[in-house]
């Protein structure tokens, strides 16, 4: 599908898919925890899925999803343009999340999945918590 405007295409080119303002907070918050991670890596070499943290010894992988690409129950938003594209878009998203998180406990991974919106300093108790539960 082609973008409905240049101005549209334009701000598409300029999403940033990875360091994006929210996740280097959440890194910050994990690394002032004492923790150490790898960033936008795959879990599984053999999926072409990548997590925006992996813990490769605890095998946990954590993912920042953003509310409207991935449609947070509090913050998504209906596009005033190309309306149900998104929403398939959405959709799709949606999807694949769940079908990433499968995959990955089938492979005996665990995951986290953190809102671009929560606090950084709470998801990266969370994450601890995770990891250093399987030491």
């Amino acid at each position: 599908m082609r973008a409905s405007s240049p101005g549209v295409r334009k701000s598409m080119q300029s999403n940033k898919s990875r360091d994006t303002k929210p996740e280097l907070a959440l890194r910050r918050a994990v690394h002032a925890l004492g923790l150490r991670y790898r960033v936008s890596m795959r879990p599984l070499s053999a999926v072409r899925r990548t997590a925006d943290l992996v813990f490769t010894r605890a095998r946990v992988a954590v993912f920042l999803d953003g509310c409207f690409w991935h449609g947070c129950p509090e913050h998504h938003t209906k596009s005033a343009t190309n309306a149900d594209y998104w929403a398939e878009k959405v959709r799709r998203n949606r999807e694949r999340d769940a079908e990433t998180d499968k995959t990955l406990h089938e492979a005996g991974w665990r995951t986290i999945r953190i809102w671009e919106h929560e606090d950084p300093r709470e998801a990266a108790v969370r994450i601890a918590e995770e990891v250093r539960r399987s030491d």
